[in-house]
């Protein structure tokens, strides 16, 4: 596999995540649809989308429901790509959003491996490669970035980094699609800054490889201790996303419910 096939891999999850064409994505105006429900996209994904913003640098794809065309066409032809993802801008979406019972919910960037950087770093600690069955005892908080509880059948493969018997990191994915598997990584607060987190996910990166599938990466962009892992570990940011919710579900997220 090369960068190239990575990058057209995850073009064309894109487009199915966003009712659209991949070659939607590398326009250099921007392009609206009307998002719809589809089989092949991130199984984690809520279709049809309300108001999905996604950007692979050059231009905006806007899938969004039939009623909140105009407004959000408005919006992003009015500010530069990058501007529309970040404040003061992003109060005029959100203004308008509010209008329709809507907010601005998540955001994040997602990072693709590098084939001619990746490489498994080294480990200070013993590493074993999990399968599913191995995940059992371990949906608790602590392993809860590398893990799922709500997609138990999803998360496929995993690399643990031991201490004697006690796991102290864990590198973790999701088959969320049929082509691309998600990494999620958790090391035990002791045992951080000692490298454990980029071994385990570059390790894991290439046994995905190995299995056919794209790795990816995701993190908020104020998150720097997740971004620089990601770099650490051989992934580049290829593109980011924006979600709108309801308000109560925002709400809800923000009471802790």
């Amino acid at each position: 596999m090369t960068n190239q096939e990575v990058y057209q891999i995850a073009l064309q999850q894109s487009s199915y995540d966003c009712s659209c064409a991949p070659e939607d994505f590398l326009q250099e105006k921007n392009v609206i649809v009307e998002s719809k429900e589809d089989a092949r996209a991130r199984k984690y994904l809520t279709l049809p989308f309300d108001c999905q913003l996604v950007s692979y640098g050059g231009n905006i794809v806007a899938s969004v429901r039939g009623d909140m065309t105009e407004m959000v066409r408005a919006y992003i032809d009015r500010y530069p790509t990058e501007r529309c993802f970040e404040t003061p801008n992003l109060h005029i979406l959100n203004d308008g959003l509010q209008k329709q019972g809507l907010r601005v919910c998540f955001m994040a960037e997602y990072f693709l491996p590098d084939l001619d950087r990746l490489r498994a770093t080294p480990c200070a600690y013993e590493t074993r490669i999990l399968a599913q069955p191995d995940f059992a005892d371990l949906y608790i908080d602590t392993w809860g970035n590398a893990l799922c509880e709500k997609r138990k059948e999803l998360d496929v493969l995993g690399v643990g980094a031991y201490d004697g018997d006690k796991l102290i990191g864990l590198a973790a994915c999701s088959a969320d699609c049929d082509t691309m598997w998600q990494i999620g990584i958790d090391v035990r607060t002791e045992y951080r800054r000692k490298g454990i987190a980029s071994a385990l996910t570059s390790r894991l990166a290439m046994e995905i490889l190995s299995r056919g599938k794209v790795p990816f990466y995701c993190a908020a962009w104020s998150n720097i201790k997740s971004v620089r892992n990601a770099i650490k570990s051989g992934f580049r940011p290829a593109w980011v996303e924006l979600t709108a919710k309801s308000a109560a579900f925002v709400e809800d997220m923000n009471v802790g419910k």
